[in-house]
């Protein structure tokens, strides 16, 4: 397990994370999300011992490794760059941490690593393990070339292998997949997930691409401004959002948010038009709401509890997205099914919420109520088939 304990870093008088506490099992797949420089490539290097925090504790299996440098907590990074040797072969690249692991100074001099029987001996294994760990990746043929000769999923494997050869206690990946094209990346996506379930090892990722995070990881620690928001799984993350900040980050299209008056309090809190046709179950809830609707918990249908014009129609193939302004000025982005009948601009059309699927937040505090957006005597309807609203 590793452990982060109120860790707090400063550069000169900048701060770069804040009181951060985060516990990543063994085991697990944990990614840290968030937009550039949040601080979870801070976090990162202070996990490998490459930054030293300004205050708080980082423990390894139980261990206080604060003080340690980065070869004393035999962890493996992963760089966005690769940090591959140019002039080595991949066969050196990955055997490199073994042979300064394993080799003495003599061992590695020129002449004296191909005389001294225990040297031979040494770079026969390291070797071996090389080829053992290359043919895992399927990168075995690759042995005798330069990086220079390869492309760059071929280059990230390296990376990986040189890293996985160390047998380390963790592996730390610090967006690896940013410079690799749309299809390759999803690719290697694949091949992460499946590297992880072999080593059974902690791995610790760090991206600001969701999807991947999403995709790939057991839990997702979202951090802003130096900060961690919230800490869950990813279906949680998407279905419960601990603030209005979270529920805007994460998902594939931005979450539509309004801010609202509330008139009562308790179970049946009333809103405001557009809203009146919904009220507020749950109890203490503030004068003032955020309601935040995903543009795809929305549906045209007939007779909704919301009513808009339509001001754009994008149609992207399998669906479409339309802009709706409700009347108060409030748009909605709404994800349509594109094979059906689409809505004009101009038209007035109907909305309703899927049922359980709104996000309420206080407007003060900006976290997460406990309560449901309700519409009164909600009937489901037939999706949008045409004819004006």
């Amino acid at each position: 397990m590793i452990e982060l304990e109120n860790v707090s870093k400063m550069f000169g008088k900048t701060p770069a994370l804040s009181d951060v506490s985060l516990s990543m099992p063994e085991g697990s797949f944990t990614s840290l999300l968030g937009p550039s420089g949040c601080g979870k490539s801070t976090t990162l290097r202070i996990i490998a011992g490459l930054d030293q925090p300004t205050t708080g504790t980082v423990r390894i299996n139980g261990h206080d490794v604060t003080d340690l440098t980065a070869a004393e907590r035999n962890i493996a990074m992963v760089f966005q760059s690769y940090a591959l040797y140019p002039h080595m072969t991949v066969r050196g690249n990955i055997t490199l941490p073994l042979t300064m692991r394993n080799m003495s100074r003599l061992e590695r001099l020129p002449i004296f690593d191909r005389i001294l029987p225990s040297a031979r001996r040494k770079m026969a294994d390291n070797a071996e393990k090389a080829r053992r760990i290359a043919e895992m990746l399927e990168i075995d043929t690759l042995l005798d070339r330069k990086p220079s000769e390869l492309s760059g999923g071929q280059m990230q494997r390296v990376a990986v292998g040189r890293a996985l050869v160390r047998d380390p206690v963790a592996f730390l990946l610090d967006e690896p997949l940013s410079n690799l094209d749309t299809k390759l990346r999803t690719q290697m996506r694949g091949e992460i997930v499946d590297l992880h379930k072999r080593t059974g090892r902690t791995f610790i990722y760090v991206t600001h691409d969701q999807a991947e995070a999403m995709s790939m990881s057991d839990r997702i620690a979202v951090f802003q401004a130096g900060r961690i928001l919230q800490v869950a799984t990813p279906r949680d993350l998407f279905e419960r959002p601990a603030t209005r900040e979270v529920a805007a980050f994460v998902g594939d299209r931005p979450i539509n948010l309004i801010e609202l008056a509330v008139d009562g309090a308790g179970d049946g809190a009333s809103l405001p038009p557009p809203f009146n046709g919904f009220a507020i179950g749950g109890k203490d809830i503030p004068a003032r709401v955020v309601v935040g609707i995903r543009p795809e918990a929305l549906d045209i249908t007939p007779n909704g509890p919301l009513s808009g014009r339509v001001e754009l129609v994008e149609y992207l193939g399998s669906e479409a997205i339309a802009n709706i302004r409700l009347a108060g000025g409030a748009v909605l982005r709404v994800v349509l099914d594109a094979s059906r009948t689409l809505p004009s601009v101009g038209e007035v059309v109907s909305l309703r919420v899927k049922p359980g699927a709104a996000h309420l937040f206080d407007a003060a505090t900006d976290v997460r109520l406990d309560a449901a957006l309700v519409c009164r005597g909600e009937a489901l309807e037939p999706a949008y088939s045409g004819g004006r609203a």
